[in-house]
C-alpha cells in the first residue's frame, strides 16, 4: 500500500510542478453533443441533467478493458465484482442503488433480461470494439425511458456505417488472468475482433465479429490452501447493420445482433466444483425508419430481444447435475417526434409499447410464459426551451398503462443556467427533479417458491443540484448533490423467503475535475460519497466513498500513457444465512486501492496501433466479492489494424 501512495505522490508532484498556464488545448466537455437527455441531439450545456459521455477516442485509449471496467471509473458508479473472474456476474450500482434500478439502452432501445430475477441486462454480452460511444444519464429518467430508469440510464451507442466505400479494422490481444497469489505465465486472456463497413450507392453497412476466451483462475477462492480448478469463459459477439437512403429526407436502418457466452462456475463462496457450467445467448433485431421534415424529425424504432440462459448445477443431495432453463422475450416499439416551434423551443412526444414474457423450467418450479407476461402502453412528452440569455428548461411527463399494475404517472423537470460566460470562464448552474417507477420482474411475481403476486411497483424521486465550471480552458470542475427517496422498494424478505416491499433513501455528492496543465498532460479525478439508509437488502458491497484519479500523458503526437488509481472505501455485506459469521449480521470488507497502467502507440499514418494494459499494477491482494477470487497483477498486449 505504501508503494501505491508513493506513486500517487509522484503523480501529484508532477502536476504541481507543471506550468498550468502554458496549456493551449481547450476543454470541450460543455460543448459535447448528447442524445440520451432528449432522444435527439442536444448540447450538453443545455440540459440540467447530469450526463457523462465516453467518446470513441476514450474507448480506443482504454483498449484491453471491458465495458464494465470502463464504466467503473465514472463518478457515482461502482461495479460489484468488477475484478472477479469473468465467469462471475457483475452488478452496476449507481449512487448507492441496485442493478435493477439502472436501465441499459443499446442505440436507444431498452434491453432487459426478462428471464433474470431482477431483469437487469448482463453487460458481459457486449464487445467494446462494436461500440462508438457511451452516455450515462444520472437520476430518475422514466419520463423518456419508462420502467427501470431509476438511478441511471446507460446508453450504449454502437458503431455506424462508414461514409467511405469500404473500410475496416482488425484487433487482437493476449493477456494473463491471475490472482495476487498466483503467477501463471500462460496467456489465458485471448481476444479478437474484426469490423467491416462502408457505403455502396444509397446503401450503407457495418459488420462486426468478436471472439474472447479467458481461463487461468477459479471463480471461488480457497480458504484452506486447496488448489481449485480453473473456470473458463468464452464469448462470441456478432453485429450487422444495413441502412438505405430512400429519398433526401427519408432513410431506414436495420440491425441484427447476436451475443453468446459459455462459462464454468463454482458451488459458492469458498466452494469449488468442476461440473457446474452454463451458457447464455442474446438475439436482437430491429428496424428504424426516420423522416426529416421542415420543422422536425420523426422516427419509429421497433425491436425484438430474446435471451436464453441454461446451466447445469451439481446437486449434492441427489448426486447428479440439475438442469435449468430460462427464456425471456421483449418487444419494444417506440414512435417519437421532435417538432421545433422555433430555434429556442422544441417538443418531443411519443408513444411506446412494450411486451415481455418469461418461461422458466427448473427442478423446483416452472414459470409459464402464458401466465408470466405483461405489456405497457405509454404516451409521453417533453418540452425543451433554450433561451438566448443562457438558461435552458426541460419538463416532461409519461403516463404508463400497465396491464397488471394499472396506470403510473411520472414526470420530471430540469433547469440549466449559464451565469457567467466570457473568454476566460464559463459557470453553469443546474438542478433537476425527476420521478421513476420499476415494475416487479416476472420472476419476482410468479416464481413458485419466492414469488409474490401482491408486490407493488417501486417508485423513486430524485433531486439534483450542482454546477459546472470551466476556467481559462485548462480547469473543469463539476459538483452535484443528489437525494433519492425510494418507496415500495422490492426486497427479499429473509423471514418469509419471499419478495416484498420496503423503503430506502440515499443522498450524497459527486465531484469531478479535469485539469489540463500542458498540451501533453491531463489529470481527471472523481469522488463520490453516499449516505444510505441501513437496510439489510440494500447494503451489499456498496462503498460509502470512492475516489478515482486518471493521469493521461501524450508526450508525442502518436503516443499515449495512462495511470488510473482507484480508492474504494469499506463495503458492507449482509450475511443472511451465517455463511461468514453470525446469521443476520453485517460483514465489513476493508477498503482497497488499485493502480492500473495503459499505453498505446500509433504508426504508419495511424493505421497501426500497438497497445498494452497492466491492471492492479502493484498486485494488491483484497476481497472484491467475499469467498470469490480477485484478479491480481495482470497484463495484456495487442495490436489494432485500420484498413
Amino acid at each position: 500500500m505504501k508503494n501505491q501512495l508513493c506513486m500517487i505522490g509522484v503523480l501529484a508532484c508532477t502536476l504541481l510542478n507543471t506550468n498550468i498556464f502554458a496549456q493551449k488545448k481547450r476543454v470541450e466537455t460543455l460543448k459535447e453533443v448528447v442524445v440520451t437527455a432528449t432522444k435527439f441531439t442536444l448540447k450538453k450545456e443545455n440540459t440540467g441533467k447530469v450526463i457523462h459521455k465516453i467518446t470513441q477516442k476514450q474507448l480506443q485509449q482504454n483498449a484491453g478493458k471491458s465495458v464494465i471496467e470502463i464504466l467503473n471509473t465514472i463518478a457515482g458508479i461502482d461495479v460489484r465484482g468488477v475484478n472477479s473472474n469473468p465467469t462471475e456476474p457483475r452488478g452496476i450500482n449507481v449512487r448507492g442503488g441496485r442493478s435493477r434500478q439502472v436501465l441499459v439502452l443499446i442505440d436507444g432501445v431498452p434491453v432487459t433480461d426478462q428471464s433474470a430475477i431482477n431483469q437487469e441486462f448482463d453487460l458481459r454480452l457486449l464487445a467494446v470494439n462494436q461500440i462508438e460511444s457511451i452516455e450515462i444519464l444520472k437520476g430518475a429518467s422514466s419520463t423518456l425511458y419508462g420502467s427501470g430508469a431509476a438511478t441511471a440510464v446507460i446508453n450504449i451507442i454502437l458503431k455506424k456505417a462508414s461514409k467511405n466505400k469500404i473500410s475496416g479494422s482488425f484487433e487482437t490481444s493476449l493477456g494473463t488472468n491471475n490472482t495476487a497469489n498466483s503467477s501463471n505465465s500462460n496467456l489465458s486472456d485471448r481476444n479478437q475482433n474484426i469490423n467491416l463497413n462502408g457505403s455502396l450507392g444509397k446503401f450503407n453497412f457495418l459488420a462486426s465479429f468478436s471472439l474472447s476466451g479467458v481461463n487461468g483462475m477459479s471463480s471461488a477462492v480457497s480458504n484452506t490452501n486447496t488448489i481449485f480448478e480453473e473456470d473458463t469463459f468464452y464469448s462470441k459477439n456478432a453485429l450487422f447493420k444495413l441502412g438505405y437512403h430512400i429519398i433526401k429526407n427519408l432513410e431506414i436502418e436495420t440491425f441484427l445482433n447476436f451475443d453468446d457466452f459459455e462459462y464454468d462456475f463454482d458451488a459458492g463462496a469458498f466452494l469449488d466444483n468442476d461440473e457446474n457450467n452454463g451458457d447464455q445467448q442474446q438475439f436482437r433485431f430491429g428496424i428504424k425508419p426516420k423522416y426529416t421534415y421542415e420543422n422536425g424529425q420523426v422516427y419509429l424504432l421497433a425491436s425484438m430481444n430474446t435471451v436464453e440462459r441454461n446451466f447445469s448445477q451439481f446437486n449434492a443431495f441427489a448426486g447428479s447435475l440439475d438442469e435449468y432453463n430460462f427464456k425471456g422475450r421483449s418487444l419494444n416499439i417506440d414512435l417519437v417526434n421532435k417538432y421545433e416551434f422555433s430555434k429556442n423551443l422544441q417538443l418531443i412526444s411519443g408513444i411506446n409499447y412494450q411486451e415481455h414474457s418469461n418461461h422458466t423450467i427448473t427442478p423446483f418450479a416452472t414459470i409459464d410464459k402464458e401466465i408470466a407476461n405483461f405489456n405497457t402502453l405509454d404516451p409521453y412528452a417533453s418540452l425543451v426551451y433554450v433561451s438566448d440569455f443562457g438558461a435552458s428548461f426541460n419538463a416532461g411527463l409519461r403516463y404508463s398503462m400497465h396491464n397488471v399494475y394499472g396506470n403510473q404517472l411520472v414526470y420530471d423537470g430540469n433547469i440549466a443556467y449559464t451565469v457567467l460566460n466570457n473568454d476566460n470562464t464559463n459557470v453553469k448552474l443546474l438542478t433537476s427533479y425527476s420521478t421513476a417507477f420499476i415494475a416487479p420482474s416476472l420472476y419476482q411475481l410468479y416464481d413458485g417458491f419466492s414469488g409474490n403476486i401482491d408486490l407493488k411497483p417501486e417508485t423513486n424521486e430524485t433531486l439534483e443540484a450542482g454546477f459546472d465550471i470551466n476556467y481559462q480552458d485548462w480547469l473543469q470542475l463539476d459538483l452535484v448533490y443528489f437525494k433519492r427517496i425510494e418507496k415500495d422498494a422490492i426486497i427479499f424478505d429473509n423471514n418469509t423467503f419471499k419478495y416484498s416491499n420496503g423503503s430506502s433513501n440515499a443522498n450524497g455528492i459527486e465531484i469531478s475535475t479535469k485539469v489540463v496543465p500542458t498540451a501533453y498532460l491531463s489529470v481527471n479525478t472523481s469522488y463520490t460519497h453516499i449516505n444510505k439508509d441501513e437496510f439489510e437488502d440494500f447494503e451489499d458491497y456498496i462503498p460509502a466513498s470512492k475516489f478515482v484519479m486518471g493521469l493521461d500523458i501524450t508526450p508525442f503526437k502518436n503516443t499515449y500513457f495512462n495511470f488510473t488509481y482507484r480508492n474504494v472505501g469499506q463495503r458492507t455485506f449482509f450475511d443472511r444465512y451465517g455463511s461468514f459469521g453470525n446469521a443476520g449480521e453485517d460483514v465489513i470488507l476493508d477498503k482497497y486501492e488499485v493502480l492500473d497502467f495503459m499505453a498505446n502507440y500509433k504508426m504508419l499514418n495511424n493505421t497501426v496501433t500497438i497497445f498494452t494494459a497492466f491492471t492492479n499494477l502493484l498486485n494488491e491482494d483484497y476481497n472484491d466479492i467475499l469467498g470469490f477470487s480477485t484478479r491480481g497483477r495482470n497484463y495484456k498486449v495487442g495490436i489494432r489494424l485500420q484498413f
